[in-house]
């Protein structure tokens, strides 16, 4: 795939090019400065005035080196993740919620098992330190006047209310963490973590280098699954804490890494 080098009869070559480079980034997710100098046979500085033009209209998001679609999870999807899984994902929340002390510092990831957990840690936990680029994480946390909380600036991704902007893996890197309670779209058959969005895997990847206790909390809906991008292999955690047991597969795994898995209770209905 590579721009013809004539716009059409009439048309407009900047025009034409951000055209084809919305396009190439809905077919394939990401595109770098590099790649677009070369796809367009333009120069840098060109390269990155487009992907700030496109980024204006909401179509597609600045990150380190290059550009990725705006919105990978359609709102549908998301709302129907608020769903799924309800009861499972209060119960790990609540797990999570009693094993980190008071007066910890963490990083929160995104996503509806994350909210959930902002939510039971704002119910038992004093003087917290948290960061996360979860507006709606974000929101839950602020009821809680004695946490302490940091979002990095950017803009707002409507589907989740995640908060992205270029240097945004720049601003967790900033910061340690005794805690970093990650969630992923899924944990394929190779064990690998696994999420659909690149600029969520470099924020995560961030956080993670900088914490020292790393907690992965899922729902066991997302066992079996795989996801656009890999995070990384599953002992880039210390413990996996889910409702109900993984497949053998991957409980041979958790057992080779020496990891820990916590099975949560869930309530009766």
């Amino acid at each position: 795939m590579q721009l013809e080098n004539s716009a059409p009869a009439g048309g407009n070559k900047k025009e034409s090019r951000q055209a084809f480079l919305l396009s190439y980034i809905e077919q394939h997710h990401y595109i770098s400065i590099e790649e677009i100098a070369r796809l367009c046979a333009v120069t840098m500085q060109t390269a990155r005035r487009d992907i700030m033009a496109l980024e204006a209209t909401g179509k597609v998001r600045r990150i380190h080196g290059g550009a990725t679609i705006a919105t990978p999870v359609d709102p549908g999807t998301y709302r129907q993740r608020r769903l799924d899984q309800a009861a499972q994902k209060q119960a790990i929340a609540a797990f999570v919620a009693n094993i980190i002390p008071d007066n910890a510092t963490l990083f929160i990831d995104t996503g509806t098992t994350c909210e959930a957990i902002a939510r039971a840690l704002t119910d038992i936990r004093q003087g917290l330190r948290i960061v996360t680029y979860s507006l709606r994480v974000a929101s839950i946390i602020s009821e809680n006047s004695e946490f302490a909380l940091a979002i990095p600036g950017g803009f707002v991704r409507a589907v989740d209310g995640g908060i992205f902007q270029e240097d945004t893996p720049d601003f967790i890197n900033r910061f340690k963490f005794d805690y970093a309670v990650i969630s992923v779209s899924g944990i394929d058959d190779d064990a690998d973590l696994c999420d659909d969005d690149r600029t969520e895997v470099a924020a995560v990847s961030k956080a993670l280098n900088q914490s020292r206790y790393k907690l992965l909390a899922v729902d066991s809906s997302k066992f079996g699954k795989s996801a656009l991008v890999k995070l990384g292999a599953l002992n880039i955690v210390d413990a996996v804490i889910t409702d109900s047991a993984p497949p053998q597969n991957i409980i041979q795994k958790i057992q080779a890494y020496n990891m820990q898995l916590h099975l949560c209770e869930t309530a009766d209905p």
